[in-house]
């Protein structure tokens, strides 16, 4: 059987059954079923699917993931993330746009201490969009502004994308993990020259008002007070890892526990918080867990056939600079998030991509960034972006279209950053160059 039949029967299949609305779950499975039928021996081989789903998620290098997701359950649904952007809020000052900047500054800071792209768009819209509409910010400086730093949190650090990332591409969890700090602040700063740009020449978009003055005093007390739990997280989730003091799993495990006590010192944390964290941590690693089942499958079959040996070779072939093959690569994922959600392209997509990025010479870890950066800007792109979603549900009398215009420039925020990082591939790998590996 030619290898492009093969690839078309199994990549095609796969898209269809995601685009019927199937759960990923359950399309990989039907696909993984009737891949082992036709191509790795009929029935007998289903013996070797339940072996591939157990080598899948008992890798010890995802445990860092449910403990990322526990981690910004307790930040989120304490409150302590929200005491973060009291930090902005006081030296905020009088810049053009000063809620807009907030608004990225919050997310970055989100990032940082939750890893959820999601739960951080819906902590921002809800509690500064309101304030934003009322001080008179049109969509593109309130709901746009939320939107493009929302997705900051899949790229900074602790991140469990990020582990399920490094975990299908099978690299260093604690490398992918810090290479994103840079390339994040780089993106936070693309938005801020937007914003302050945009409202400097347009100012009817951010209406100036007048702030109450803030005593020295008061702007660094609320500073010391809510800085300090922001950088204990940090530090115990990223520092660790780069000073080489423990694994991703021990800063992991540090940060949860971190978040923890923090939450309760501030005495923000009660028996229902807790079980409502652990409860919202758990059905997400369930979830993606059981979409991980399939992943190591799909991958073997597309090996067992020779497609994947074929398409490698053919695509080392062409007679293109390397360039041309990574914005290729990039293309279809960009073209793939207009349509699917970002968990199940990096299923489909990775185990194809990794073996043509070794065969070009590509830095795995660099590549991985910028398909972070692109599944960030999947989770903008419509029809499908998740945020996009997220943003209508706690504004539903909110038009799709207005919504869509308002995140476009944020998006090219997002293209500037991807050239920069393609052009100077420094900014995502000095930090993993300088890490102190662990003994």
């Amino acid at each position: 059987m030619e290898w492009q039949f093969a690839l078309l029967f199994i990549f095609g299949g796969l898209i269809l059954l995601l685009l019927t609305g199937l759960p990923v779950t359950i399309a990989f499975m039907i696909i993984n079923v009737i891949g082992l039928y036709f191509f790795w021996g009929g029935a007998g081989s289903f013996g070797q699917l339940i072996l591939s789903m157990k080598e899948s998620v008992k890798s010890f290098a995802l445990l860092p993931f449910p403990l990322f997701i526990f981690l910004g359950e307790i930040l989120y649904q304490s409150g302590m993330a929200k005491r973060a952007i009291d930090i902005v809020d006081v030296w905020a000052g009088r810049f053009p746009g000063r809620l807009s900047l907030l608004a990225v500054a919050s997310g970055a800071i989100l990032g940082s201490v939750s890893g959820s792209g999601v739960a951080s768009a819906a902590m921002l819209t809800s509690t500064l969009v309101p304030e934003m509409e009322k001080r008179g910010y049109k969509s593109p400086m309130s709901v746009g502004a939320v939107m493009g730093s929302g997705g900051l949190a899949m790229i900074i650090p602790p991140s469990g994308d990020v582990v399920l990332l490094a975990s299908l591409a099978f690299v260093s969890v604690g490398k992918l993990l810090i290479a994103g700090v840079l390339p994040g602040i780089l993106m936070a700063i693309n938005y801020g020259i937007y914003v302050i740009g945009r409202c400097y020449f347009q100012p009817h978009l951010a209406p100036p008002y007048e702030i109450p003055p803030t005593p020295l005093f008061q702007k660094i007390k609320t500073t010391v007070l809510n800085l300090v739990p922001v950088a204990i997280i940090i530090f115990l989730v990223t520092g660790v890892i780069v000073l080489g003091i423990a694994t991703p799993s021990e800063a992991a495990a540090m940060g949860a526990l971190g978040a923890f006590v923090l939450a309760a010192g501030y005495r923000c944390l009660n028996w229902k918080i807790a079980k409502a964290s652990i409860l919202a941590a758990g059905r997400i690693t369930v979830m993606l867990l059981a979409i991980l089942l399939g992943a190591i499958a799909f991958s073997q079959i597309l090996a067992y056939t020779g497609a994947l040996k074929a398409l490698v070779t053919l695509v080392v072939s062409l007679p293109l600079p390397p360039v041309v093959i990574l914005i290729g690569m990039q293309v279809v994922i960009l073209i793939l998030g207009c349509f699917m959600d970002e968990v199940a392209i990096m299923m489909m997509m990775i185990p194809i991509y990794m073996p043509i990025v070794h065969a070009v010479g590509f830095d795995p870890i660099w590549f991985l960034i910028l398909y972070l950066i692109n599944s960030e800007v999947a989770l903008t792109t419509p029809p499908f972006g998740l945020i996009l979603f997220v943003v209508k549900g706690i504004f539903p009398d909110r038009e799709m279209s207005e919504l869509y215009k308002a995140a476009a420039p944020y998006l090219v925020c997002d293209a500037i950053a991807m050239t920069l990082i393609i052009a100077f591939p420094q900014i995502a790998l000095w930090l993993p160059s300088i890490m102190i590996r662990v003994r």
